[in-house]
């Protein structure tokens, strides 16, 4: 039996969340940048993932040839268009005119709360790796004792 699937699959999935991660701390790494004058604001980012299709993933498991060039996580980051948060600092040294600081529009929870999840579905993917991988040597071990 090949276990390349099982392992392309975890793979792709920890290729994913390890994105995620990535992605929500470069946010909160980034919540209290400032605007400059005539600077363009950091904007949030985001993670979008594209479902695959039922008959693509039985095909996947179903198909003989390499599949760890085929199997490749379908997502992309973009920007999450998110309105800057205005806070009233006129003591600033990038305080306009009104007294108000532009900040990017990130949710620390919200972010929190993706780098938690993100964290344990990239667990998740590990555990299903190793057990993978110990049925497989399992399996070379039964056969070989044939």
């Amino acid at each position: 039996m090949d276990h390349s699937p099982t392992f392309a699959i975890s793979a792709a999935g920890m290729a994913l969340e390890r994105t995620r991660v990535e992605v929500a701390a470069l946010n909160l790494a980034n919540a209290h940048t400032t605007q400059a004058a005539g600077q363009a604001a950091y904007n949030p980012m985001r993670v979008v993932a594209q479902a695959a299709s039922p008959d693509a993933f039985a095909a996947m498991m179903l198909s003989s040839d390499s599949v760890t060039s085929t199997m490749k996580p379908d997502f992309h980051v973009e920007a999450s268009g998110a309105a800057p948060r205005m806070v009233h600092e006129p003591g600033h040294p990038m305080a306009d005119a009104r007294g108000f600081v532009s900040y990017p529009g990130v949710d620390a929870a919200a972010e929190m709360m993706a780098l938690m999840s993100a964290t344990r579905a990239y667990e998740a993917n590990v555990a299903a790796m190793n057990a993978a991988r110990t049925m497989a040597l399992k399996a070379l071990d039964i056969g070989g004792q044939s």
